[in-house]
């Protein structure tokens, strides 16, 4: 329990002339809460409180005005906090404001940065986190010479609060006895298996791409996401070309998908047409990825949808044929038996090898790659950017969460998808002064699928 005795005043002074940056920049959510109340920074109440503010800059400020009467331990079990929750940071900033705050040249310095809305920095250096002038985050790096890249699907960082998260609606018994017939098989626990591969920070020595500021919030979104889906969740950070390489093969060869009805594949990175980065600057063709899931590499998923999310371009691949494992190889069209008829003269080994010809003949072939859908946050064959919010994530995977969520009850994932383009294409960036102020984005997606993909979130026929 927190005694009367209150913050000292140097905390206090640091998180008082930081407010502005710490107020854009931090992300307010249960898990720093839930730390903080571990800590007894916090009370249920208070928790509470701050949750329940509508937007991210409010729920900061709230934090931020109850910390300095929650004792002397509240700061630094703040900036802890801050550390668990990927935000260093924040904890940086605050740690340098405190050191220097006896230095008055410094002191003033700060303040006067802070007015301009721009974070503290020592001098003749640069924050690896640089703030930016403009009133809201646009800019995800702070050496625009690094996006010289032709053809590079740029992501710029645009905050704009996003809507609250909401539990997963679940679907109801007469609607899943109503749709199940026309729908792929949905009714195992788990689900399927999800992978998400997200890739943040990026080898300084190996590559000049940017640390992808938000990247983090969005893989914890979709992990939080799929495993309420009732998915089996891997998550993977910050891999070379060659650990994605091996991350995915091993994904796709899981036995457990023999007993799942459908699997997710989610990478988050920076890319180009057709491939994304490892950490090591090198890319991975997406093509790669799509066909450790084809009907001939991944058989125990034939038949099974398959759903990618990606935060980059893709490819095509011309199609063959493969056996399909599972097919009905003793059914028989109707016209085999009249073939067959009037025809006692051949040989014994005439038959048998006639017989095995007719068996190749009729079995059951798939395409080389089906039941697959993916979504993309950009358009193919254009330079648009991915748009993503420093405190909130990606726009694309704002929206795939938000309509999941809500609309996954009743709605097969392809309209899912139409319902998310809808919602980025009325979207559009804030950032006054700035080239990318009123910026826009169009997501799309690419379908292979044969049936209605419905998830029935949160009910199990078999139970």
């Amino acid at each position: 329990m927190l005694g009367e005795c209150g913050m000292k005043e140097r905390d206090k002074l640091a998180l008082k002339k930081n407010s502005v940056a710490l107020c854009k920049e931090m992300v307010v959510d249960e898990l720093l809460i839930q730390f903080l109340q571990a800590e007894d920074v916090l009370t249920e109440g208070m928790a509470e409180t701050i949750l329940a503010e509508p937007t991210s800059h409010k729920r900061s400020w709230r934090l931020l005005s109850l910390l300095p009467k929650r004792g002397p331990q509240a700061f630094n079990s703040f900036c802890t906090a801050l550390k668990e929750t990927e935000q260093q940071h924040l904890c940086t900033l605050l740690i340098r404001f405190r050191e220097r705050e006896n230095k008055p040249t410094e002191i003033e310095g700060e303040m006067s940065l802070a007015q301009d809305n721009t974070p503290a920095k020592d001098r003749g250096n640069q924050e690896r986190f640089p703030e930016p002038v403009f009133p809201l985050p646009t800019q995800e790096c702070a050496v625009p010479a690094k996006r010289a890249r032709t053809h590079e699907s740029m992501e710029m960082c645009l905050d704009a609060d996003s809507p609250v998260t909401t539990a997963v609606l679940p679907c109801t018994p007469e609607f899943y006895m109503s749709h199940s017939a026309q729908a792929y098989q949905m009714s195992s626990s788990p689900r399927g298996l999800a992978l998400v591969v997200s890739n943040v920070r990026f080898e300084p020595e190996l590559s000049e791409l940017d640390t992808r500021r938000g990247g983090e919030v969005d893989e914890e979104v979709l992990r939080r996401l799929f495993t309420e889906l009732d998915f089996t969740v891997s998550l993977h950070k910050d891999l070379t070309v060659q650990a994605m390489r091996d991350c995915i093969e091993q994904f796709a060869r899981q036995s457990e998908h023999a007993v799942c009805d459908c699997s997710a594949v989610c990478l988050l990175s920076h890319g180009v047409e057709g491939s994304i980065y490892g950490t090591d600057g090198q890319l991975l063709e997406l093509d790669w990825v799509f066909e450790r899931f084809d009907n001939a590499r991944c058989p125990l998923l034939q038949n099974k949808p398959k759903m990618f999310f990606i935060q980059a371009c893709r490819g095509e691949e011309m199609d063959s044929g493969v056996d399909q494992i599972d097919g009905d190889d003793g059914k028989e069209p109707a016209g085999c038996e009249q073939r067959d008829a009037g025809r006692e003269e051949k040989t014994e080994r005439q038959s048998e090898a006639g017989d095995e010809r007719e068996r190749e003949r009729l079995r059951v072939k798939l395409p080389q790659r089906s039941d697959m859908i993916c979504g993309f946050a950009s358009l193919k064959g254009f330079s648009t950017a991915a748009m993503r919010n420093t405190k909130k994530g990606s726009w694309f995977i704002q929206e795939i969460n938000t309509a999941l969520r809500l609309r996954a009850r009743d709605t097969h994932l392809s309209d899912i998808l139409v319902q998310v383009n809808g919602r980025i294409k009325e979207r559009e960036g804030y950032a006054p002064g700035s080239a990318h102020h009123r910026c826009k984005e169009m997501s799309e997606f690419t379908s292979s699928l044969c049936k209605d993909f419905y998830l029935f979130p949160k009910y199990c026929p078999n139970s």
